[in-house]
């Protein structure tokens, strides 16, 4: 278990500025989204304005970031062995001023501390690794995108990548680092990344996370800002799962990839392969016709799993535009074919529209629908399963769709027996 110590920060400016791929560059001045969090007649909260951009904060004073630590952990029931701090923000947490100040409070504790997401931008002296290690800190999520300093210079804008490399390296040999990458075409794919990858295992890094560089809206920009790169082309999904489970086969890295794939734990919707079908007999029988919408990529594995509970004549799945279900928005509902969409529909959890509009947009042809919202999420991503077992993705996945079937038959419309 983590407990959350936000720094704060603002992508851009606290994190010595952009990089170049940065899904936040380039945001724009937008109306609220909205989402499962606004008021039921306000479009609109902290969630899908300042949240969803990150802009929220800037870093917070330590001695804030400290007493909130101290608090959940008086305040928490906390027996788990496994506890720790994880020091994560809005901007780069190696840019954080006080970062050595806080870690030094945290290490009194004696609990081992996680650095969240920092691309090593903000050390200038690679022994702060070293000083960082020696106060507690045992894992670390690091952004490399290229081990090449002139790649990292050029495209990180990384102005002391020797410093930075070094550290990556210290923590590597010191800590358990999970290494992480926006994989461009062109830029470092191909013999870069293979580059990067043999030194990645020779430093000792445990894992690595591939990133599909995401450059249009349908691939996730909802902030106003595509593309990110002009003239650059992102990988085809069928692309990006092959380099994967390339890369997966030729290093001795935990290698998972995002939006897909995890070649260890067949994410995702590791429930939707063959070998496991069985435990879909676990599941309540489906009783309600309801339609799911979902992104491009999740609606054939949903689509499988729905024959495979024989619930097909009840329940039909519908793609948006979107490759992330999590980031569909209120345009996604007004280009869907109503035809195609039930009494009842259930929209992602974290879908970013407001519950009243999705209703509205999908009413416009006059049929009343109830529009619902299933699970957060029904599969996990690359970030998320490489710390995962086989058995623990499965037991999420039939939770997730579980709740996902009680959502069905509660708002669904009921069918009846002589049907």
């Amino acid at each position: 278990m983590q407990i959350i110590a936000d720094v704060g920060g603002i992508p851009g400016k606290d994190c010595r500025g952009f990089c170049k791929y940065c899904y936040f560059r380039k945001v724009k001045s937008i109306e609220p989204l909205g989402c499962k969090n606004c008021l039921r007649g306000k479009v609109g909260c902290e969630n899908c304005t300042t949240g969803v951009k990150e802009t929220k904060s800037e870093f917070i004073h330590p001695s804030m970031v400290i007493h909130s630590i101290q608090t959940s952990l008086m305040m928490g029931n906390f027996s788990d062995k496994n506890l720790k701090i994880n020091i994560s923000g809005g901007g780069d947490v190696s840019c954080y001023p006080h970062l050595n100040e806080i870690v030094s409070a945290f290490s009194q504790f004696n609990i081992p501390l996680h650095l969240g997401y920092t691309s090593g931008k903000g050390i200038d002296d690679s022994k702060l690794a070293d000083e960082l290690i020696n106060k507690g800190v045992d894992e670390v999520t690091f952004t490399v995108f290229s081990t090449n300093p002139k790649k990292r210079r050029e495209w990180m804008g990384d102005k002391n990548v020797d410093e930075s490399l070094k550290a990556l390296k210290t923590f590597c040999e010191n800590c358990e680092v999970h290494a992480a990458s926006v994989i461009i075409p062109g830029v470092n794919d191909g013999e870069d990344l293979y580059e990067t990858c043999a030194n990645l295992e020779s430093f000792g890094a445990k894992a690595f996370i591939l990133m599909r560089f995401a450059n249009y809206e349908n691939q996730g920009l909802i902030l106003g800002n595509e593309p990110i790169i002009n003239g650059i082309e992102p990988h085809t999904l069928e692309e990006f799962e092959k380099l994967v489970i390339s890369i997966n086969k030729e290093f001795n890295l935990r290698v998972t990839g995002t939006p897909l794939c995890d070649p260890e734990n067949d994410t995702p919707f590791a429930i939707s392969k063959n070998k496991n079908k069985h435990y879909l007999d676990i599941l309540s029988k489906v009783t309600s016709e309801a339609t799911i919408l979902s992104s491009k990529i999740a609606t054939p594995y949903i689509n499988k799993i729905i024959k495979n509970i024989e619930a097909e004549d009840m329940v039909n799945v519908v793609a948006v535009d979107k490759d992330i279900g999590c980031l569909i928005t209120q345009k996604d509902l007004e280009n869907i074919d109503l035809k195609e969409i039930k009494e009842t529909v259930l929209i992602p959890g974290r879908a970013f529209v407001h519950d009243k509009k999705a209703e509205e947009i999908l009413s416009r042809d006059g049929i009343e629908r109830l529009v619902a919202r299933g699970p957060d999420k029904l599969s996990v991503d690359g970030e998320m399963s490489g710390t995962l077992t086989p058995e623990d993705v499965l037991k999420t996945e039939l939770i997730a769709f579980q709740d996902l079937i009680e959502a069905i038959n509660f708002f669904g419309v009921r069918k009846k027996p002589s049907e």
